[in-house]
């Protein structure tokens, strides 16, 4: 038997955004495109995190006199922090290097037409009206596990 899915909030997110990348990117190319950005804007991001607490800590190392008020992120912090913005970006750069071969990989339009209709299988549409129908018949189901009494 399968096990269920976590239902956790953090999870529960996770399901629905997952979800929605399948909804909205269905094919294969499209799923290349999106994670290379992915990946292209996370490194970005992580790039210029790492520049600006890299020129903020040598900033503090030649100005011995700034006062603990105005730091508002420790020394021990800053260091601890771009130790392991180095290690996500050499992640990164990795991830990025077999996204490389990805890119290297042309499916024809017979088999991006699979792609499409898969996802549609796996990530149905929240709001089609069908699947609006069936989740009020099942939340009106009165032996539902949500709808039990507890004594």
């Amino acid at each position: 038997m399968a096990e269920e899915p976590c239902q956790c909030s953090e999870c529960q997110r996770f399901y629905k955004e997952h979800d929605r990348l399948i909804r909205e990117f269905p094919t294969f190319k499209q799923q290349q495109e999106l994670n290379w950005a992915s990946i292209q804007s996370f490194r970005t991001l992580c790039n210029k995190v790492t520049d600006e607490l890299q020129r903020e800590l040598s900033e503090r190392e030649s100005n011995e006199d700034i006062s603990l008020d105005e730091k508002h992120i420790s020394d021990a912090e800053l260091s601890e922090a771009l130790d392991e913005l180095e290690n996500v970006n050499a992640y990164l750069f990795s991830i990025e290097a077999l996204m490389e071969k990805i890119f290297d990989v042309k499916i024809s339009n017979n088999i991006e037409s699979k792609f499409q209709e898969i996802a549609k299988e796996l990530a149905p549409d929240p709001l089609n009206m069908d699947r609006l129908i069936l989740n009020r018949l099942f939340h009106q189901t009165p032996d539902s596990p949500d709808k039990k009494n507890i004594n």
